[in-house]
C-alpha cells in the first residue's frame, strides 16, 4: 500500500544517508517492498523529499520542513485522513485509524518529535503512543486535533 511504502520510505531517510533513488529502491527491496525507479521517483515527488547537505557532507533527501514542526504537509496530511478516533489513559493515547494507516499515521508521530512524546507503536489500525507524563496527555491530544484541522 502506498501510505505504508511512504512512512517506510520517511523512515529510511530518517536512517540512512540515501543519495540515490537507486540506493532508496535497494532499501526498500531490502525491507520487502518490490519498487521500481519510476515508483520511487513519484515517491520522491509525491513526498515533496529534497537533496539537503548532510553533516557528513554528502547530500541526502529530506522531506520539506514544514515550518512551525519539521515536518511535511504531506504526512500531516496522511495523520489527518488516517486517524478515526483517539482515547487516553494515564500516560498512554490510543489512536484509532483507518484499516491499514497506522503505520504511516505513527511515522507522522514520530517524526514530529514532540518532546512530550516518549515513542509509539503502530498495528493496522491502532497506534499506541506514550507520552512522558500523565498531565501532558490533553495537551497532546489536543494538538493531534489541530494537526487533523490542518
Amino acid at each position: 500500500m502506498k501510505i505504508n511504502r511512504h512512512a517506510l520510505i520517511l523512515d529510511i531517510i530518517s536512517e540512512k544517508d540515501i543519495e540515490t533513488q537507486e540506493q532508496l529502491a535497494e532499501e526498500l527491496r531490502r525491507r520487502g517492498i518490490e519498487v521500481t525507479q519510476a515508483t520511487v521517483s513519484r515517491d520522491i515527488k509525491e513526498l515533496r523529499l529534497v537533496k539537503v547537505l548532510s553533516p557528513s557532507g554528502i547530500y541526502k533527501y529530506a522531506p520539506i520542513d514544514r515550518e512551525e514542526n519539521g515536518v511535511s504537509d504531506r504526512l500531516i496530511r496522511v495523520f489527518s485522513e488516517s486517524v478515526v478516533s483517539m482515547e487516553s489513559a494515564n500516560n498512554l493515547i490510543v489512536i484509532k485509524t483507518i484499516s491499514g494507516s497506522a503505520m504511516a499515521a505513527a511515522g507522522a508521530i514520530d517524526a514530529l518529535n514532540w518532546k512530550e512524546i516518549i515513542g509509539c507503536i503502530a498495528g493496522d489500525d491502532t497506534i499506541l503512543v506514550v507520552v512522558k507524563k500523565d498531565e501532558l496527555v490533553n495537551d497532546v491530544m489536543k494538538k493531534f486535533s489541530k494537526l487533523m484541522k490542518a
